[in-house]
């Protein structure tokens, strides 16, 4: 499976960006697909996931709930993060990763797929 994430960018605090990762996966429904991120000098943390066995089933970090939407479109073989509301907290390149019939599990762990992330800057 290979993933490609896009959409990153400079945004000011409170602004909204929306990323987008595409997939090549010809079973595409069958991998749960989440959004992690990663600041400079901390650890990669999960931001959302979208869960493949359980229909419009989606698991969020608490620091992004309610700000940060995950979707997933299965006959484009994309998800996406669409993130309002965006605090210079949040800048951190972005990553798409995949799990074959995952769990929507918050370690990086749990994912076998990675793609290249996108940079996303707030500033203040």
């Amino acid at each position: 499976v290979q993933l490609q994430a896009s959409g990153g960018g400079l945004v000011q605090a409170g602004g909204s960006l929306r990323l987008s990762c595409a997939a090549s996966a010809r079973t595409f429904s069958s991998y749960t697909m989440a959004w992690f991120r990663q600041a400079p000098g901390k650890e990669r943390e999960f931001v959302a996931a979208a869960i493949s066995w359980r229909r419009d089933s989606t698991v969020y970090a608490d620091s992004t709930k309610g700000r940060f939407t995950i979707s997933r479109d299965n006959a484009k073989n994309a998800v996406y993060l669409q993130m309002n509301s965006l605090k210079p907290e949040d800048t951190a390149v972005y990553y798409c990763a995949a799990d074959l019939y995952g769990s929507g599990r918050s370690s990086a762990a749990d994912y076998n797929y990675w793609g290249h992330g996108t940079q996303v800057t707030v500033s203040s």
